[in-house]
C-alpha cells in the first residue's frame, strides 16, 4: 500500500456501515470530514499529550464544517478511564448545551477512544462520534468496531457499550510522533492477527518487523490497512461478540489480568497484550494445539517487537491464584469457567476452556 495514497475499508453493517481512511495527511483535511452529518456543534475529546501535537490541526478542518468546534482535554493515560474523566465529557457536552446532533471527535489512543465513544453511546441515548486515532493500536484496533467502555478497579471494560462511529479516520503521519514505547506496544494487536486468521500476514510481519519499528511508512501503511481488513471481516459477521468476534482477544484474558493486577497504566495494553500472547500459545501447546516450534516462533517475534514475554508477579502469595481469580472477571468467563482464546493450529483460534491446574503451570 502507498501511504500517500488513502484508502478505504468498510465495515459493513448495513444501515450503521462506516469507512475506516487510510492514509496520510487526512486528519487537517476538511474533505476527509465532508461526509459527516450536519449539526451546530462539534465536540473535539483529546488528552493533554495529544492536544499538543494536533488540536489545532483537528479543529481548523472542523471549522470549515461545524459553526463552533468545543474541545474537552483529559489527563493521559489508562488509570484515568474512569467514571470521573467520563463525567468530564458530559460536563462540557451539558455546560455547553449541546444537543444530540452534536458530533463527537475522538482525538487520540485507546483510552480516548473508548471513553468517547462512551459518551457518545450514552449523551441523550446516543448521539453521532468519529474516531481519529493517533497511535498505532487504536488504527489497528480499539477505534475500529464500536467498543466503548471505562475500567472499574476488578477488571478492565467491563463497563461500557457496542456503538459504532460514523468514521474512523488513520492519519498515519500521527505515528511519526509515536514514543517508542507505545509503538511496541501497537504492534502487539498488529501481530495478534497473524495467528488468529492470517499465517501469510504473520509472515508478513516477521519479515518487515525492523521496518515498522524504524517507523517506515509503507510498512506501517501495511499493518494498518491489513490488521483494519481482518477486524472489518470479524466484526461484519459477528458485531457484539456472540461468538467469532471473541478471537480477536487472543493475548486479552491473560492481559487484562496483568493490567488490573499491577494497576491501570503501569504496563501499557499493548505490553499487557503481547506477553498474554505468549502464555495463551504456550497454553495452546499444553493442550495439544499447537506444537512447541511454533510458540518459539511466536514468542520470538513478540520479544523482538520489545514486548515482554514473562507475566509479572501479581502476587507474593498465590501469584497463579491472582491470575486465575482475575481471570474469571473476564467477560468470556461463563458461570465462573475462563474462556481463553487458543491457538488451533497456525492461522486459526478457538474459544475454549483449560484447566486450572494447567493454568497454574504457567503463570
Amino acid at each position: 500500500m502507498n501511504s500517500h495514497t488513502p484508502q478505504t475499508i468498510t465495515i459493513d453493517l448495513a444501515d450503521r456501515s462506516y469507512p475506516i481512511v487510510i492514509g496520510s495527511g487526512l486528519l487537517g483535511q476538511p474533505q476527509t470530514y465532508a461526509d459527516l452529518p450536519n449539526a451546530s456543534r462539534a465536540l473535539i475529546v483529546t488528552n493533554n499529550t495529544v492536544a499538543l501535537l494536533y488540536l489545532q490541526r483537528l479543529r481548523g478542518a472542523l471549522l470549515s464544517k461545524y459553526p463552533q468546534v468545543l474541545e474537552v482535554v483529559l489527563p493521559d493515560g489508562e488509570q484515568h478511564k474512569t467514571w470521573q474523566t467520563l463525567n468530564l465529557i458530559f460536563d462540557a457536552l451539558l455546560g455547553q448545551g449541546c444537543d444530540r446532533k452534536t458530533v463527537l471527535f475522538a482525538l487520540g489512543g485507546g483510552v480516548v477512544g473508548d471513553m468517547t465513544g462512551f459518551a457518545a453511546a450514552s449523551f441523550m441515548r446516543g448521539v453521532p462520534f468519529v474516531q481519529v486515532p493517533t497511535t498505532l493500536l487504536a488504527q489497528v484496533d480499539s477505534s475500529v468496531g464500536g467498543k466503548t467502555g471505562i475500567n472499574h478497579p476488578l477488571g478492565k471494560n467491563m463497563i461500557g457499550a457496542f456503538y459504532q462511529p460514523q468514521l474512523v479516520v488513520c492519519d498515519l503521519d500521527t505515528l511519526r510522533t509515536l514514543p517508542p514505547r507505545e509503538l511496541s506496544a501497537g504492534l502487539a494487536e498488529v501481530i495478534k492477527y497473524g495467528p488468529i486468521a492470517d499465517l501469510a500476514f504473520l509472515d508478513w510481519i516477521e519479515a518487515n518487523l525492523d521496518a515498522m519499528l524504524a517507523r517506515d511508512p509503507a510498512a506501517l501503511a501495511h499493518a494498518v490497512k491489513r490488521s483494519c481488513e481482518i477486524k472489518a471481516w470479524v466484526v461484519g459477521q459477528d458485531e457484539r461478540e456472540a461468538g467469532l468476534r471473541a478471537i480477536l482477544n487472543f493475548g486479552h484474558t491473560f492481559g487484562h489480568a496483568i493490567e488490573a493486577g499491577l494497576g491501570y497504566g503501569e504496563w501499557l495494553h499493548g505490553e499487557a497484550v503481547g506477553c498474554g500472547m505468549v502464555l495463551a500459545a504456550e497454553l495452546s501447546c499444553r493442550l495439544g494445539l499447537v506444537d512447541r516450534a511454533f510458540v518459539k516462533r511466536l514468542t520470538a517475534l513478540i520479544a523482538r517487537a520489545g514486548l515482554p514475554v514473562r507475566g509479572p508477579q501479581l502476587s507474593a502469595e498465590d501469584n497463579a491464584g491472582r491470575y486465575l481469580a482475575l481471570m474469571r472477571l473476564d467477560k468470556k468467563a461463563e458461570a465462573g469457567e475462563i474462556r481463553f482464546v487458543l491457538i488451533d493450529g497456525p492461522g486459526r483460534a478457538v474459544v475454549r476452556a483449560a484447566p486450572d491446574s494447567m493454568v497454574r503451570e504457567i503463570t
